[in-house]
């Protein structure tokens, strides 16, 4: 699916095998420290990929700007994944991460705008999640910007495991009114 914007912004089903060296590269960068993934090699980020897209309650999209890959994308059920016992999830509550990677490690202004918004929206036109779901890790304040950017409400803080251990995160929520009043939702 294309989604209309300054860029031209598309998500595709990730494929582990074609696409795990350029998430290892995404996932190396010290951008994407919080991720805590950066140790991984080639074939740890395609069992990982690989992982996701299996399960039954996740799944994983590699987002292309331009006809380049940019991002990923992952989404889950916080009834069975992640947060289940930590955020009493609703039915239409959708967990998501995004990894935006701008192509050749060079910022362009708006994009990180921009595929952020395509992302909520494919969340909730496309998907139908009736709230977005975050759990960032809470020393993580350009992400928490972000968030705030696209409509999200911090609920509270929580331990969520994370590899051998727990991270401190910042449960946040975004209803489809909530992204339609805020910057993010009213980019074209």
């Amino acid at each position: 699916m294309t989604l209309t914007t300054a860029f031209d912004i598309a998500l595709i089903g990730i494929d582990p095998r074609r696409d795990g060296a350029t998430v290892r590269a995404w996932l190396a960068d010290p951008h994407a420290a919080f991720w805590g993934m950066a140790h991984l090699d080639d074939d740890e980020v395609e069992e990982y990929l690989a992982a996701v897209v299996t399960h039954p309650h996740q799944d994983s999209w590699l987002g292309l700007v331009n006809g380049r890959a940019t991002f990923l994308m992952e989404t889950y059920d916080p009834r069975h994944v992640l947060l289940r016992g930590i955020h009493d999830a609703e039915e239409g509550d959708l967990g998501m991460h995004v990894l935006i990677a701008p192509p050749d490690g060079h910022p362009q202004h708006g994009l990180t705008d921009e595929v952020f918004a395509a992302v909520m929206r494919w969340c909730f036109f496309t998907l139908g999640a009736l709230r977005v779901v975050v759990e960032p890790d809470v020393r993580n304040d350009r992400i928490a910007r972000k968030n705030a950017r696209a409509g999200f409400r911090v609920v509270r803080q929580v331990d969520v495991p994370d590899g051998d251990g727990a991270k401190r995160a910042a449960l946040s929520l975004c209803t489809r009114d909530d992204f339609a009043a805020s910057p993010l939702g009213r980019l074209a």
